[in-house]
């Protein structure tokens, strides 16, 4: 069972704040693991505290930065499993602040490599990359064998950190593993504005009763995936030997329609209301275009299946802030 499997390790998660850290926290919590999270708690990125009041004194918390390997090395010494999560999280502001990107999204990984190299070669690795590695693609359904163009310096940093992910296993034989995220929502997240939760964002816009505004006509397809359902598949895809050394599609595996999504969110919240207006110049070197995710490599290689659709998740999200509004804007 995987609550055995779990039992006793030593997990470090970095970013461990954020609301996929914190999630993942809770379901370990629950399997007996003891639980290390390094987090540097920016402002920007959605680290908070308050994501885990309930494990108190449970876990073992380090207010710090992953660039900082004075700090980082000894905690990768002691890690069985490692959950990559900390990241700089909006593809908008990547070009804005480039750098600082590059040293979030991929300097970060290489840190955690060489700290594994040097001192835990045994550790396994597990990295939350990005459908944004794919860029525009053009084919109906897209599999782990499509071309990588990203179309940020967000997405051409979390590929870099596959690469180096990669390399580090065919050269070092550090286990590692490689989840390509869709679009993530749940509770926990910050939704201060519309650069890291779409859907969060517009929970909250519909709660204030304001007006949810869509580019261009919506009819855009995403493939929405809830917190629980990724943190499922996190567990699974570390516990599994034939996930080490792949690259993996993480989503629904099914797409909705942006407009519908907004439906939903006004639908459930019961207040709020949607506007069309057109596309803001230039933002089409970002847009992506159609995205539908083929998931079969994780449902061969785990037997993985979310157990959300969307209107579940989106209700289970806006239940959680409904109590917990306030610490999230």
């Amino acid at each position: 069972m995987i609550e055995n499997y779990y039992k006793n390790k030593n997990i470090l998660i970095t970013g461990g704040l954020g609301f996929l850290g914190s999630s993942l926290s809770h379901k370990l919590m629950e399997y007996g693991a003891n639980i290390t999270i390094i987090d540097n708690l920016n402002p920007l990125y959605g680290g908070n505290i308050f994501n885990i009041k309930e494990l108190s004194g449970s876990v073992t918390l380090i207010i710090n930065d992953v660039r900082n390997l004075e700090i980082l090395m000894p905690l990768v010494e002691k890690a069985d499993i490692i959950f990559h999560l900390a990241a700089q999280v909006s593809y908008i502001d990547s070009l804005r602040i480039p750098y600082e990107d590059l040293e979030l999204n991929a300097k970060s990984t290489l840190n955690i490599l060489e700290s594994c190299r040097k001192l835990n070669p045994k550790a396994k690795v597990v990295f939350s990359s990005s459908r944004m590695v794919y860029g525009k693609v053009e084919q109906p359904l897209v599999t782990e064998q499509c071309s990588t163009h990203p179309l940020s310096l967000y997405g051409i940093h979390k590929l870099t950190s596959e690469k180096y992910l990669l390399m580090y296993y065919k050269d070092f034989g550090i286990p590692t593993t490689i989840l390509r995220l869709t679009n993530p929502y749940g509770p926990r997240q910050q939704i201060k504005h519309s650069k890291y939760s779409l859907i969060g964002w517009f929970i909250r816009q519909a709660m204030e009763d304001k007006v949810i505004k869509i580019f261009g006509d919506g009819v855009q397809l995403r493939d929405y995936i809830f917190v629980d359902d990724i943190v499922s598949a996190m567990l699974l895809c570390a516990k599994t030997p034939e996930a080490v050394g792949e690259m993996i599609n993480v989503g629904m595996g099914s797409s909705t329609r942006f407009c519908d999504m907004v439906s939903s969110v006004i639908q459930c919240v019961g207040k709020g209301k949607m506007e069309f207006i057109p596309w803001p110049d230039n933002y089409e070197k970002i847009e992506t275009g159609d995205i539908s995710i083929d998931i079969s490599k994780l449902t061969k290689i785990t037997s993985w299946q979310p157990d959300y659709t969307l209107e579940e998740g989106i209700k289970k999200t806006y239940e959680y802030y409904k109590d917990w509004l306030k610490y999230y804007i």
